[in-house]
């Protein structure tokens, strides 16, 4: 009679693993998202150096992954789940000894239009670059007109900075 309420025990823990693992992002997704945006496999110059830990548990995001360039040499790329409280994962680029640095495309005292991007909007200014910059750099720009702190923006193409609203 012990029998049944083991194997009752032993079925709805079965069952519910498929629903624990249920909730994460898969590594996989975003393997793919990173190779998409650099063109590049993995393990191949221009491409992540190794595929993402299959042992992290990230939250599932329900929208589409944002991946972008980190920082100036383009040896890095940020994945991220672009929703309040989302998480964001740094996968580092496999890159040729004599990588060419990224040009500048913005230059410091340059006027710039700022554009910030939200859910169904999107409003833009006039601003000057605090500092210069390449496609994919975070720099700070300062709005005309204005006497308070820059704020900090992304530079999207030559003359054009902005950022994104979660």
């Amino acid at each position: 009679m012990r029998v049944i309420p083991h194997l009752a025990f032993g079925a709805a823990l079965a069952a519910a693993a498929p629903v624990a693992a249920a909730g994460f992002s898969d590594p996989a997704d975003i393997d793919r998202a990173v190779a998409e945006f650099t063109g590049a496999a993995i393990g191949v110059e221009g491409g992540a150096r190794l595929p993402v830990d299959r042992r992290l548990k990230l939250a599932e995001c329900s929208t589409r992954l944002a991946v972008e360039w980190y920082g100036r040499s383009q040896d890095t790329v940020v994945v991220r789940c672009p929703v309040a409280g989302g998480w964001r994962l740094f996968v580092p680029i496999e890159s040729a000894s004599a990588a060419a640095p990224a040009q500048d495309v913005v230059a410091r005292g340059e006027a710039v239009s700022i554009a910030v991007h939200g859910r169904g909007f999107t409003l833009s200014r006039q601003g000057e670059a605090l500092e210069s910059g390449a496609i994919g750099e975070w720099i700070r720009v300062r709005p005309v007109g204005t006497k308070r702190d820059p704020i900090r923006a992304r530079v999207l193409q030559p003359g054009k900075v902005g950022m994104d609203l979660p």
